[in-house]
């Protein structure tokens, strides 16, 4: 049973890491570089974003450890730490590198990768890749955003 718990907090913190440094990296363009941009209309308030994320990396960790927990195989592991790490790539490619153009090709193989790795988890456990669909979904308008910020900016 300790070996359970032991799995469930080291997956939601492993994910909570990454969200909490590429966060560290977001917070020191928010209110110079990022706020020059132009941005859509549809762009929600910057407070929005912490407790979103904050959300997604606990949903993306305990979908983690059903899969480790389920022995799962290791190429679901690795489907979901190429994610991750196109995850965590993002922030310092749009706020660190100011630069929407690229950051906008790794959101899009970041969807991709979100959504193989759904499917992958999805035999294994349904709940898993059902925790997936909110992130999906976010990151399908994380990147229109991305994109409407690079076309308005460039």
């Amino acid at each position: 049973m300790v070996i359970y718990y032991f799995k469930l907090i080291v997956s939601v913190a492993i994910c909570l890491l990454v969200g909490f440094v590429a966060g560290f990296w977001t917070s020191k363009s928010i209110n110079s570089w990022y706020a020059s941009l132009k941005k859509p209309t549809f762009n929600p308030p910057n407070y929005l974003f912490g407790p979103i994320w904050t959300l997604l990396y606990i949903l993306m960790g305990i979908a983690l450890y059903l899969v480790w927990s389920a022995n799962g195989p290791s190429i679901a592991i690795v489907f979901f730490v190429v994610q991750l790490i196109l995850n965590f790539l993002w922030s310092f490619l749009f706020f660190s590198l100011k630069n929407p153009l690229v950051a906008f090709i790794d959101i899009i193989l970041l969807l991709m990768m979100i959504i193989l790795t759904a499917i992958i988890f999805y035999p294994i456990s349904i709940v898993a890749a059902v925790l997936f669909i909110p992130y999906i979904l976010w990151v399908s308008f994380a990147a229109a955003l991305n994109f409407g910020i690079y076309y308005l900016n460039k």
